[in-house]
């Protein structure tokens, strides 16, 4: 019997620890953008939005525009969400149709640096 419960007793110790490793690496996840990834609209918006799944720290966090020819083409006007600390925005001031690249880097509040990017298609002019 004291040999089933060591061994029942590791088994639980691992799988605790395998769990809170799990936990520890966790990171800030895009969960939705506005606009979708892959996108293509009628017009320009006027800001592009991003919520992740955990808050965001707003000194480490930004958000950038990109048009095809390699040129930022939004305002520079990065914000977390006052009302939902887990949304980025920012500006963008371009109003040509084309391909736009979002290039993100955000730092979750549990020191989670994610750094990706996500493309849209503008097929009209922003009126």
């Amino acid at each position: 019997m004291t040999r089933r419960w060591a061994i029942a007793s590791l088994a639980a110790a691992l799988g605790a620890g395998a769990l809170s490793g799990t936990a520890a690496f966790a990171h800030a996840v895009l969960v939705r953008s506005v606009p979708p990834h892959r996108a293509v609209l009628g017009q320009m918006p006027e800001r592009v939005q991003l919520w992740f799944n955990e808050r965001l720290e707003p000194a480490y966090s930004t958000v950038s525009v990109w048009n095809e020819a390699g040129a930022q083409v939004d305002d520079r006007d990065v914000a977390v969400g006052p009302d939902d600390p887990r949304r980025l925005s920012v500006t963008v001031s371009a109003r040509e149709a084309g391909l736009y690249t979002v290039k993100y880097r955000v730092l979750s509040v549990d020191g989670h640096v994610v750094d990706s990017r996500l493309t849209f298609t503008v097929k009209g002019k922003r009126s």
